[in-house]
């Protein structure tokens, strides 16, 4: 016992320590610029990157939008995969409580009456009898080697993990409405953009059917200006089932039926674009996303559980007694002459097992080696997260900027062959290639604004969200 007591406070295995930082300067090789290109447009507004800026917990809020706001509340309140999350953290916590237990001595009462019968050549008195038996036992496995401390770190670090997939749960949920909203509103201005064409395509279809009766062109311009007017009919049908693909996709996240469409609408005009966009240091980075907080809980585990396997090949010291009573009636237990007890010691030490608990190691080491390459993996693509949102949100500014002019030229250019047909100055085909031209802009307009919006999403999404930020932690929610 005194050899056991000295050893109490070493533990078998790998002492975890905290993986340091990556020791990177940035993002990209290539400097930020200050600020993003604008466009007087939807969407247009130059943002600035600032480092080191903090985010807020309820970045969402930023994009200005009272109706987002109530469906992110929404969501956080009804849906089931966010439930499933803070449930399976309070089992981890609970499983990790249970294996402190082992801390402490087992101890149990017991109450045994029975009746025997003995057969007459036993010569052991008069039979049948009865006998009652009540005692307490007491039982204590002495974690001499910190195998159970081992297996309490690892149940707390899987505890940890479960904390940080619930926090990636969270994120994913308000990143996937946010996105989902600026997806709705890509789509209203996408079919507004069609409607728009489809009604100038309409007025032009009147020009030349008037022109044709006038013998100033052929019935082929008309009929060429009819098809290209079907062809963009053609184009709406799927435009208005992807709004009402996406109208169920957020009415889900939001916890409901899609029978039970949600209220709010979106487009792009009711969205404001955050003008300060936040740049972390790489070296919080680590600190602040959930995923790679949840693979280094992970590692810390695997690390716990090479202790485990190490301290089943060593010695196991128990130690268990017993008290109590025993009488032929029950009103006699507890008298004189009736007690009982026993102290019992006992040392285990694997011998042979087919060299199973040696594998058993070799294996929990190569799990913890396993674990390690998953986080260096984890923190690799956390930071090309962070480099494709920042890239995306500098090159799409300079895309809708591009796409902003390229769709004011078109228009231009359209209404100078509506006006030169009408005067007889150009042929009805320059007119349909203006069409087109115009058609193809003013959609690509609209996916250009809607990119800016989905970029800063996708920024908030790859900082980890602010969650560290919030007065309350889910963690603390979920008990």
């Amino acid at each position: 016992m005194v050899i056991a007591l000295a050893l109490a406070g070493c533990a078998a295995g790998p002492d975890f320590k905290q993986p340091a930082a990556p020791e990177v300067k940035g993002y990209a090789k290539e400097p930020l610029p200050a600020t993003t290109s604008s466009a007087a447009t939807i969407g247009g507004t130059a943002q600035q990157f600032v480092e080191g800026m903090d985010i807020p917990a309820q970045w969402w809020t930023l994009f200005n939008s009272p109706a987002l706001n109530a469906v992110i509340e929404q969501a956080l309140k009804a849906n089931p995969d966010l439930q499933s999350a803070q449930a399976a953290l309070r089992a981890a916590q609970e499983q990790a409580s249970a294996q402190q237990g082992a801390f402490l001595p087992s101890v149990n009462a017991s109450l045994a009456p029975t009746r025997q019968k003995q057969p007459l050549s036993a010569g052991q008195g008069p039979s049948p009898f009865n006998l009652h038996t009540a005692q307490v036992s007491v039982s204590y496995t002495l974690d001499a080697f910190g195998g159970n401390r081992r297996q309490v770190e690892g149940l707390q670090a899987q505890a940890e993990q479960q904390k940080f997939l619930l926090e990636a749960a969270y994120l994913t949920l308000t990143s996937n409405v946010v996105a989902a909203a600026v997806q709705e509103a890509a789509l209203r201005a996408q079919i507004a953009a069609t409607q728009e064409v489809l009604k100038v395509q309409g007025e032009l279809l009147v020009l030349l059917q008037r022109q044709y009766q006038l013998g100033d062109v052929a019935q082929a311009d008309v009929l060429a200006q009819q098809a290209a007017l079907a062809q963009t009919q053609a184009s709406l049908p799927p435009l208005q089932k992807s709004l009402a693909l996406q109208r169920d996709l957020l009415t889900v996240l939001a916890g409901r039926f899609p029978s039970e469409e949600l209220e709010q609408k979106f487009d792009l005009a009711s969205l404001s674009l955050p003008q300060q966009l936040p740049v972390s240091l790489p070296s919080s980075l680590v600190q602040q996303r959930p995923d790679i907080r949840s693979a280094e809980a992970q590692l810390h585990a695997a690390s716990a559980a090479v202790g485990v396997a190490a301290a089943n090949m060593l010695p196991q010291i128990t130690l268990s007694a017993n008290i109590g009573s025993a009488a032929a009636q029950i009103g006699d237990l507890f008298t004189s002459g009736t007690g009982l007890w026993s102290l019992v010691g006992g040392l285990t030490q694997p011998l042979f097992a087919g060299g199973a608990l040696l594998h058993k190691k070799r294996a929990s080491e190569a799990l913890l080696e396993q674990a390690a390459a998953q986080y260096q993996s984890t923190v690799i693509h956390a930071f090309q997260n962070v480099a494709d949102s920042l890239r995306a949100l500098q090159y799409d500014a300079d895309a809708l900027q591009a796409q902003y002019l390229a769709e004011r030229a078109a228009a231009r250019s359209l209404e100078i062959s509506r006006k030169s047909v009408q005067l007889g100055a150009a042929t009805p085909q320059t007119l349909l290639t203006a069409q087109q031209t115009y058609q193809q802009a003013v959609i690509a307009l609209a996916q250009a604004q809607a990119a800016r919006f989905a970029d800063t999403v996708a920024l908030f999404q790859a900082l980890g969200g602010g969650w560290w930020n919030r007065g309350e932690t889910l963690a603390a929610t979920a008990k």
